[in-house]
């Protein structure tokens, strides 16, 4: 069976304020968007994942979208979240059997909710996760008087994910009228969708309280069952002529370049080995050898790609990596926020979570005399949330 997401991530979110939309501002140090992509590029069932964003940042999607280890396909979002949902729905593979549809303001969704969903789904065409209500039920009017007493038994708080076959999602999708939801456009459709239990801890930040409430949750979760991990990253090359000087991707006009087996890019051998080092994963030495010629000349910031995956293999996820590059000449400042989107793109994480600073070595040893270019780096990981 072949599951697709859709992550609805087309709106600003203007009831939470602020100057970026509301699925940029940061949950445990990762935004709320990436929180939410990730729960599904970690859920086995789930071949691909579409995300629809406003406009400006389709054009220029976070680094966290662009390099991920399943299909993530990107569109601009409409008006309406049906908008948006229709327009991910068009980039659906031809092969889907099932669509998942999830807020990106619910970032804590679990894998067993996801599972219970697509389940349901699987069997019965159409199916949303939900919560029982626990409370009293009331209807009143517009002057406020009470007009019914609902059985609370039958009312159900409607969560994502909600998941549809093909073919039912897309008569959801033809109904012209607003809809809150798919689930309430497939009803209209006339098809009958399928309640599963969801999760009380499967919040909507709707609010900035309601990140306050989703941050206690994932610190206590994580608290409990989630290490963090550091690494120290450290590598030095000498500088030699005929070798063109590349630090972080970037290309440096100089009169020498670092000797090495590779591109001898060191910012990003001293990054590789933080991140592995932090993963119990080994180091660039046992991973990219020397003695192997299939890395001569390779460019090291895809090594560091690759290493980043084999990070998130191990089971987890980069919280920030800080860079001092020790070189007397030549001044790097101009060229630090180049590296720092190189390696962010590389890491698949947020520009914002990396840090690139450059430093003389006051005309001491061989790094003081211009003879080499040494790089200290620093890496946080944390274990990919329970589920």
């Amino acid at each position: 069976m072949f599951v697709s997401a859709i992550i609805a991530a087309g709106g600003r979110g203007a009831r939470f304020g602020g100057a970026q939309p509301k699925q940029l501002s940061l949950l445990a140090g990762r935004p709320i968007l990436q929180h939410s992509v990730e729960a599904f590029l970690n859920n086995s069932a789930v071949a691909e994942v579409i995300v629809a964003l406003p406009d400006d940042l389709a054009a220029s999607p976070p680094g966290y979208l662009l390099t991920c280890a399943k299909p993530v396909r990107i569109v601009a979002g409409g008006v309406r979240r049906q908008d948006s949902v229709a327009r991910a729905f068009a980039l659906v593979s031809p092969a889907a059997d099932l669509v998942l549809i999830h807020d990106a303001a619910r970032p804590l969704v679990s894998d067993t909710v996801i599972q219970r969903t697509l389940a349901a789904a699987s069997i019965d065409g159409a199916a949303i996760a939900a919560i029982r209500a626990r409370d009293t039920v009331k209807r009143a009017g517009a002057d406020g008087v009470i007009t019914a007493t609902l059985p609370r038994e039958e009312i159900f708080l409607a969560q994502t994910p909600q998941a549809f076959r093909v073919s039912i999602l897309r008569d959801a999708l033809a109904i012209a009228d607003n809809g809150t939801d798919e689930a309430a456009l497939a009803e209209q459709a006339g098809h009958h969708v399928r309640v599963v239990e969801g999760d009380p801890r499967n919040l909507k930040v709707t609010t900035p309280d309601d990140l306050v409430m989703a941050e206690r949750l994932i610190s206590d979760s994580r608290a409990a069952v989630t290490p963090l991990r550091i690494g120290n990253g450290y590598d030095l090359h000498r500088l030699v002529a005929g070798r063109p000087l590349i630090l972080g991707g970037v290309t440096i006009p100089f009169e020498k370049g670092l000797h090495g087996h590779s591109d001898a890019d060191a910012v990003c051998h001293a990054v590789t080995d933080a991140i592995l080092g932090a993963a119990g994963a080994g180091d660039i030495g046992r991973h990219f050898p020397d003695t192997d010629p299939a890395w001569q000349d390779a460019n090291s910031i895809r090594l560091l790609h690759r290493a980043a995956a084999i990070v998130r293999d191990a089971g987890y996820a980069i919280v920030n990596v800080d860079v001092t590059v020790i070189a007397q000449r030549p001044k790097l400042s101009s060229h630090a926020e180049t590296m720092q989107r190189n390696l962010s793109a590389a890491l698949g994480i947020d520009c914002g979570q990396v840090s690139v600073k450059g430093k003389t070595n006051e005309g001491m040893d061989s790094m003081g005399v211009g003879d080499s270019i040494a790089v200290h780096a620093v890496a946080l990981l944390t274990g990919v949330r329970s589920k």
